[in-house]
């Protein structure tokens, strides 16, 4: 019984909530300023119409008096068509007009123009165009207003088009001097023949940060390193060293050797190391070399990793040379984790997975555009659904970890000429 009445007092209360809000709502009608109200009229569709045309008559009045009163300066000069924005839709209304006897000039309606604009709500359009909706169906989804204009395909898309410039500026021109990054990922995607490169940031807090965009048509060494030096000079800090995550593309590996130098791991990723060597083989045998690879690849230590990679070397230096040769090839830097003694605190930095995800995800934004008309186009698409998604990435996994991993980072560049020189050449012995 009493949790029957704690429930029903609970429910009364929201009840006087409500109340509350809804009268707190109509106060700021009656009494707010102008701007207060312009905001709340708009979203009071269509009721919004007849309010705005009481507004306008209000300063009116307040300008030439009284109707049939005269000596006031100012007095009424008819009216004329005109149109007014409720939320984001565009409406026709008759809009008085008041003349200036003195000055032989009309006077401007202050609270019609406040309604000439959007009034902020160009953003709707914009997450609407993003999700889904097309610019040649938007009028099928705005909100009824018999007498709406102005939401044809061509001024839509233009609202559009601006806000995106908006986002890809944001996204180029942020500065990077307040993050503290501890890894990033580099990975690229392709769109109407164009290459996009991406960059995407592990802060030491364990959050995910995409520093930005490059198009290029491959990933090559001196476009990768013209985009990391824009980078550095937007104030990333990579003076206490990185760890960077990468597929395995040559030119993406040099420029971040080349740019910076003595501050920077490689970790190769592993999934894609698996598939290079698996396509060498007979799809007989590809499941079963994918599960030796892992079986390598989860090995507790970095001693025994190698060991068991030499072992699966020589095997394959039998069967398919050229499968060896590809296995062999940067698989020093695929155990990057196992040197770092990470590999199973931080697994999710062992492959490109975390960005390629982000990837994924942009496509349920970028998959809806029919065509691409230029370059800037597919940047500013891809930088507005980036920044759409940065908002909901979860922490890296084994987050906590991170603090450990910049110790080993730190180490090893303090000692890599130094680190188990025996084991890097364990595979070339296995060769001769």
């Amino acid at each position: 019984m009493e949790r029957i009445a704690w429930e029903g007092e609970g429910s009364k209360r929201r009840v006087r909530e409500k109340r509350e809000a809804m009268k707190g709502r109509i106060r700021e009608l009656e009494t707010g300023g102008l701007d207060t109200r312009v905001e709340l009229i708009q979203a009071l569709i269509p009721l919004g119409l007849k309010q705005v045309g009481e507004m306008l008559q209000e300063e009116v009045q307040a300008l030439a008096g009284q109707r049939g009163k005269h000596g006031k300066e100012n007095r009424r000069w008819g009216r004329q068509g005109g149109s007014v924005y409720l939320w984001d839709q565009k409406v026709p209304i008759e809009v008085p007009r008041v003349r200036n006897k003195g000055a032989n000039q009309e006077v401007g309606l202050r609270t019609y123009r406040k309604f000439q604009a959007p009034y902020g709500m160009d953003k709707q359009v914009f997450l609407k165009l993003l999700n889904g909706i097309s610019t040649h169906r938007y009028r099928e989804c705005a909100a009824l207003v018999p007498e709406v204009f102005g939401v044809s395909a061509s001024s839509v898309s233009r609202r559009f088009r601006r806000w995106s410039a908006a986002y890809l500026k944001r996204l180029m021109e942020r500065r990077l001097e307040g993050y503290d990054f501890v890894a990033l990922y580099i990975d690229g995607k392709i769109y109407a023949g164009e290459g996009l490169v991406v960059v995407l940031g592990v802060t030491l807090e364990g959050n995910k940060i995409v520093l930005g965009i490059e198009q290029m048509n491959t990933e090559n060494s001196t476009c990768v390193s013209q985009f990391i030096d824009k980078l550095k000079e937007r104030g990333l800090r990579y003076e206490q060293g990185l760890l960077v995550v990468v597929d395995g593309s040559r030119g993406i590996i040099k420029a971040v050797r080349e740019k910076l130098a003595g501050y920077v791991v490689i970790q190769r990723c592993r999934q894609h190391k698996k598939e290079n060597v698996v396509r060498y083989l007979p799809e007989g045998m590809q499941r079963l070399w994918r599960a030796k690879m892992e079986a390598a690849y989860g090995m507790g230590s970095y001693r025994e990793a190698v060991c068991a990679f030499s072992r699966l070397y020589r095997e394959l230096a039998v069967l398919n040379p050229s499968a060896a040769a590809s296995l062999r090839e940067g698989l020093m830097e695929t155990l990057t984790l196992h040197r770092l003694g990470m590999q199973e605190n931080l697994s999710s930095l062992a492959s490109t997975n975390g960005i390629e995800s982000l990837l994924s995800q942009l496509g349920q934004y970028t998959d809806k555009v029919d065509r691409w008309r230029n370059g800037r186009h597919i940047q500013e698409w891809v930088a507005t659904g980036l920044l759409q998604i940065e908002q909901r990435l979860r922490k890296l996994r084994g987050y906590k970890y991170l603090s450990a991993l910049r110790i080993g980072v730190q180490k090893m560049l303090n000692l890599e000429p130094k680190t188990e020189p025996v084991l890097e050449q364990e595979l070339v012995s296995v060769e001769a």
